[in-house]
């Protein structure tokens, strides 16, 4: 059954063309980040530097993520995405042409870690808002926990390959980026749909309608703030290295290993799911998935076995998978075409702000209370997290299907 149900999906071409471009566009951005870090480290050996890398990404793309919800409203969604691919590509080809001329730079790399920036705040409204204009109504929740399993493989291979190519020298590295990046950006010219120019998205005060609308629709707020909270208090990723070396007593193979295990849950979920899609009990799964990540946080938090904690780590990749996929879903379904791309930029807000506040707050809270005693409490809040929002938001709660 689940090869007909991928068969079926396959069948649809233009979402093939923007999963394949999707799939070499992640690899390559993944590969990228991995080599701009060793390279900026090799360049200056600062941490700070190395952290100025990460600031200089995110705040350009956090202060540009609604504007740019606007404009994939306003325009081609999928030539925006192509030209998101073409700048990244240039800046792994300028990369590659100050290593061999010998022009690399500190400040070149920061500067260039503004484009590339100023490319994701573009790039995930963009992306997040074609997929439902690609495949049938009926095959949306299917696409989207595919496109979760592509990128997963990206996440996993993407790092682990960009390292490995890193050692024969970084501009091996940024010649495959720009090779990839230069694939997907081929296909996705190639993503044809029937395009229409959202009506209201023409002046810019139209840019918080994403908010606005998001705000007024009290499921997409639950479920959109639910994820946001979960991931900002559950997150242990950053503290994956004090637990590698002291806790678990392993080496930089081990931390690898580690790093990759949500991944690895997050992939067989997303098969699972798009085998067996989500139909009834749609809320309350989603509550549960929450809890079980925080469950699952908790058990890896206390844990002092290698092995036992690679399975925690894999049963929260799995459980934010089904958060994700039902997040992103029920997104789609109750948003109108002409409201995708702001109201995915605001949801691509709630994820960057996780993600990177997350790993604030485990710093914080790890040189207060302890790597352990910061991993527990995240996962005791995310628990909480998930029982406060099934009163706080009962529409969530009780929500049965999908549509």
């Amino acid at each position: 059954m689940l090869m007909s149900h991928l068969r079926e999906l396959f069948a649809q071409t233009q979402f093939v063309r923007f999963w394949v471009s999707r799939l070499a566009g992640i690899m390559a951005n993944q590969m990228l980040m991995v080599a701009v870090g060793w390279h900026m480290y090799d360049l200056t050996a600062s941490a700070w530097d190395l952290g100025m890398v990460g600031l200089f990404q995110f705040v350009p793309a956090l202060v540009m993520t609604l504007p740019a919800g606007q404009v994939a409203d306003r325009f081609n969604r999928a030539r925006i995405f192509a030209a998101c691919m073409l700048t990244q590509a240039g800046v792994a080809s300028l990369l590659l042409w100050a290593t061999l001329s010998g022009h690399a730079s500190r400040e070149l790399i920061l500067g260039l870690s503004v484009a590339l920036g100023l490319a994701r705040a573009f790039q995930m409204p963009a992306q997040q808002a074609l997929t439902p204009l690609l495949v049938p109504r009926a095959l949306l929740q299917r696409a989207i926990a595919v496109s979760s399993s592509g990128m997963e493989v990206a996440v996993i291979s993407g790092p682990a390959l960009g390292g490995l190519l890193y050692t024969t020298g970084a501009s091996t590295v940024y010649v495959t980026c720009a090779v990839l990046m230069l694939v997907a950006f081929t296909l996705a010219v190639l993503i044809r749909y029937d395009f229409v120019p959202a009506r209201k998205a023409s002046s810019w005060g139209d840019v918080f309608a994403g908010l606005h609308f998001v705000w007024q629709r009290k499921v997409l707020l639950g479920a959109t703030s639910l994820d946001l909270f979960a991931v900002l208090l559950g997150g242990a990723t950053a503290l994956l290295p004090i637990y590698a070396k002291d806790i678990l007593h392993t080496g930089p193979v081990g931390l690898g290993l580690l790093r990759a295990a949500p991944a690895v849950g997050a992939l067989t979920m997303s098969l699972v799911l798009t085998r067996w899609p989500l139909d009834r009990k749609v809320g309350p799964r989603l509550l549960m998935a929450v809890g079980v990540f925080g469950a699952a946080t908790l058990v890896f938090g206390l844990s002092s076995s290698f092995w036992l904690s690679m399975v925690a780590l894999a049963v929260t990749g799995a459980a934010d998978n089904v958060s994700v996929v039902t997040r992103l879903t029920l997104t789609q379904l109750e948003t109108p075409d002409e409201m995708r791309g702001r109201v995915a930029a605001v949801n691509s807000i709630f994820i960057g702000a996780s993600n990177q506040l997350g790993e604030f707050e485990s710093g914080v809270t790890a040189a207060a209370f302890g790597a352990v005693g910061s991993v527990v409490l995240g996962g005791v809040g995310s628990m909480l997290i998930a029982l406060a929002w099934t009163r706080l938001f009962p529409d969530l709660a009780k929500r049965d299907r999908m549509t």
